[in-house]
């Protein structure tokens, strides 16, 4: 199981940036998906989760200007990310809480991180 994260890059403050990861190889289901950020010297802050149901529930930081959505279909993960504030730098991990196929047991899987430069 993989999960690879793309969409990151550099905007200005105030702009937009979109972030995907999918989820790949043998998997049963996925429950809950999210992101989490981490900034230098700082440990990883959730951002956003979303589960199989399509409940979401977002950090204070981003509410408001981030938005998670996922397609089951394709076992991907959205972020959508607007007004985006110098703060906002760092590196974006994702995450999938998930049954590998064969498995009895869920496991949670990450993506290799994406970085996000926000310049004002």
């Amino acid at each position: 199981v993989q999960l690879q994260a793309s969409g990151g890059g550099s905007a200005k403050a105030g702009e937009s940036l979109r972030l995907s990861c999918a989820a790949s190889g043998d998997i049963a289901s996925i429950n809950t998906m999210g992101w989490y950020r981490q900034t230098p010297g700082m440990q990883r802050k959730l951002l956003a989760i979303i589960t199989s149901g399509n409940h979401t529930n977002y950090g204070d930081s981003v509410k408001g200007r981030f938005t998670i959505s996922r397609d089951n279909a394709r076992n991907t993960v959205y972020l959508q990310m607007s007004s985006l504030k110098t703060e906002d730098t760092g590196v974006y991990y994702c995450y999938a809480l998930l049954l590998p196929s064969g498995r009895q047991l869920l496991g949670t899987y990450w993506g290799q991180g994406t970085l996000v430069t926000v310049s004002s």
